[in-house]
């Protein structure tokens, strides 16, 4: 009796929270969905599991794709017209525009298929079907460590997936190894972008609205997919045609009101739910910061570079963006985890989990593993905490480093290529990529980062320490500073990588003795003297670690399923295609505030008057505002720009569609409310809130403030 009551009280720190959460918190996975069906049905839905995943018949899952292998996007039509976020498909906006063409100012919309643009390199996948293939992976193994038995099997059932077919088979890990669902895909090779709101719209609010509520970004963008004549994936070629796919979501006109059931279907990159509380620690207090602290001074410099000029506008808003998207969801992240005393209910968690173990002899196994995890961390933190610096300085810092990588490939194969006969083909490649690089480079910005970065980088993980050693500690950072800013400008002014017509002239006479050109070049001196040590050294160093941590929480996510059987368990996000659940509906984040679960264009307008510049308008918006023309669009009297709901999502979510409940696009999912991006670490059911742009509003802009009717008049909407 003792021992049931135990178990029953320890089991409450493991579920209170889904209680009442249910339909909230968890990331499922699409062929377990029948197991939550009643649930969901309770909750208001009118499909059928089967209405959602299927193998044997057409089903939702057909119409969500991942978009470019970091965003989710969806399928509105018979002829491919595919819609995801302005922010996923920025990129290729961004390329697309120049000073004649300022997509970015003032949109796009192509009026026919023979105007939509091509984009080399950007790729759709659809989920074919997904398997449980845990027995056959660890079929032979000594034990779920065993990757070289497991590596060897995966290989083998990858391989014998895709006979016959023209698609691609992956199987990845779930809940630390503990889990291996095969995936197979079928990739889209030719996506051409079809369409864009201004940045006025697509990016109304900039970086003061990014991860806030109450939100009025019109965050959507347009593309399509383009097959062959068999309507199977093929590379690019002008004879091409629209994919006919086996599903596409209509278009749900029906009014909405607070507590509609909400269905996000989307691939949500990566959570953490299972981190032990040292790890968190570290992160809420060393790493994070840090690595917000380095995006801090990017950001200033980019910021001011884009205020003076058009061009470095139009040369930065992609990278900008890209930079300050993490950086302002970093800041709530920590803010979010201290205000809910994450380290303390992560205690709390692992004291519950420890006594468990201890009530039943077969469990002991896992008492030792929580203390193993913490103390792990508390040795090695340091080694993650160099890797993240150096991720932060070698792929978000000075631009030029992208160039000295590339010529890495051919210093390292020169004498293959002479003797094959291949180095004209090569240098010509590698030039024609210059032009793309050279095109969004601005030298005078990259040597601002460059000062600022490498001083950050060098002093965050000590390693100026060694060029300082001769210098009085008194005035060591002054005369480091002004060491970084005389090392700037010698590698700004004359370093092959930061000039396009130096790098193509040396490439242009490239011959042998070349190489040696590039050991006095500082440029790339610089770069290799610290990216080889982060390379042969930190980067093993952490995959060492991380092995480590996965090893025990392999065993640690195994004791919550033996022990906590009737607590709510669900694998953490791996980029793979996941379904959640929950309402329409508004939250109430800190005490004395409450957030409403809509924003209309007239609280877009109110933001516009303010005067600042994230709010900017073209004067069509306040036009049409003016003369209340909204078309067909509008719930009552009101134009519904975004909504939020109650479905745990993350990165990789953007773009996802929002479903009601007949599986009816409402509108797509493309962001979390400020007290929501702790969310990755720990789900409060109170305050996370999924931010969506309301199909309608989606559909305004293409069809009234666009003259884009023609896109529209491609969907099927569902008025009744």
């Amino acid at each position: 009796m003792k021992s049931l009551f135990l178990r029953a009280a320890l089991l409450l720190v493991f579920v209170v929270k889904s209680l009442f959460s249910f339909a909230e918190e968890g990331m499922l996975i699409p062929s377990l969905i029948a197991a939550f069906e009643s649930d969901m049905k309770a909750k208001g839905m009118k499909l059928s599991a089967a209405d959602i995943y299927s193998v044997n018949s057409t089903s939702i899952k057909d119409a969500i794709l991942q978009f470019g292998g970091g965003c989710t996007a969806e399928l509105v039509s018979n002829q491919g017209l595919l819609l995801t976020n302005h922010h996923c498909g920025y990129s290729q906006i961004q390329s697309h525009s120049s000073l004649e063409h300022d997509y970015l100012k003032n949109g796009f919309w192509a009026k026919t298929k023979a105007d939509e643009l091509t984009n080399p390199g950007l790729t759709a996948m659809r989920i074919v079907r997904i398997d449980d293939v845990t027995k056959d992976v660890l079929m032979g193994a000594n034990s779920k460590s065993d990757q070289a038995v497991i590596a060897a099997n995966i290989k083998k059932l990858c391989a014998a997936a895709v006979v016959g077919t023209h698609y691609e088979a992956e199987i990845k890990a779930f809940n630390y190894g503990n889990d291996y669902y095969l995936m197979l895909k079928e990739v889209f090779l030719d996506v051409r972008f079809v369409g864009t709101p201004p940045n006025s719209i697509g990016k109304f609010g900039g970086d003061t609205d990014n991860w806030v509520w109450p939100r009025h970004t019109g965050d959507f963008s347009v593309f399509r997919i383009y097959a062959g004549k068999d309507n199977k994936p093929a590379a690019y070629s002008p004879d091409n045609v629209p994919y006919t796919p086996l599903h596409y979501l209509p278009i749900s006109f029906q009014n909405r009101q607070e507590g509609d059931f909400t269905m996000v279907y989307g691939f949500p990159g990566q959570t953490e739910q299972h981190v032990v509380s040292s790890y968190l620690k570290f992160i809420i207090e060393k790493e994070r910061p840090a690595r917000i602290h380095m995006r801090d001074l990017s950001l200033a410099v980019i910021d001011e570079g884009m205020k003076k000029s058009d061009l470095t506008r139009i040369q930065y808003s992609a990278k900008q963006a890209s930079i300050a998207n993490a950086w302002k969801k970093w800041i709530g992240q920590i803010e979010g985890l201290k205000n809910l005393q994450a380290i303390q209910l992560k205690q709390a968690e692992e004291k519950a989990y420890k006594e468990m173990a201890l009530s039943q002899p077969e469990w002991k196994k896992y008492v030792e593993v929580v203390n193993q995890l913490n103390a792990l961390v508390e040795k090695d933190q340091s080694i993650e905490f160099k890797y993240a610096l150096g991720a932060e300085y070698f792929s978000y810092g000075p631009e030029y480093f992208k160039m000295v990588r590339a010529m890495e490939d051919l210093v390292t194969n020169y004498a293959k290529y002479v003797e094959k006969g291949e180095l004209a083909k090569v240098l010509e490649k590698m030039k024609a990529n210059a032009e793309g690089f050279f095109k969004n480079y601005n030298s005078e910005v990259d040597q601002a980062i460059f000062i600022d970065q490498t001083k950050a980088y060098l002093d965050y993980t000590e390693q100026w320490n060694e060029i300082t050693k001769d210098v009085k500690y008194s005035v060591a950072n002054e005369w480091f500073l002004n060491y970084v800013k005389g090392m700037a400008t010698e590698i700004y002014t004359n370093s092959i990588f930061t000039n396009q017509e130096r790098y193509l002239a040396f490439l242009s006479s490239f011959t042998e003795k070349s190489m040696k050109k590039l050991n006095k070049d500082l440029g790339y001196t610089h770069f290799y003297q610290y990216f080889q040590p982060f390379r042969n050294e930190t980067v093993p160093a952490y995959r060492s670690f991380q092995t480590s941590i996965t090893n025990l929480m392999q065993a640690y996510v195994e004791g919550k399923y033996v022990m906590f059987p009737d607590a709510k368990h669900w694998p953490d996000a791996n980029s793979t295609l996941r379904i959640t659940y929950g309402q329409l509906e508004g939250s109430a984040p800190t005490d004395g505030m409450r957030y409403t679960e809509h924003t209309t264009l007239d609280g877009l307008i109110a933001k516009y008057n303010t005067g600042n510049p994230d709010f900017d308008l073209l004067p069509r918006m306040l036009e049409l505002h003016a003369a209340k023309n909204y078309g067909p669009y509008a719930q009552g009297d009101e134009l519904w720009v975004c909504f939020t709901g109650s479905n745990h999502t993350t990165g990789g979510n953007s773009g996802s569609p929002v479903l009601d409940k007949n599986g009816y696009l409402m509108g797509l999912n493309f962001d979390r409310s400020w007290e929501s991006t702790m969310s990755d670490y720990l789900f409060d059911p109170n305050r996370c809130r999924n931010i969506v742009v309301d199909i309608r509003y989606v559909l305004w802009v293409m069809d009234i403030y666009s003259d884009a009717k023609h896109l529209v008049d491609e969907m099927t909407l569902m008025k009744e």
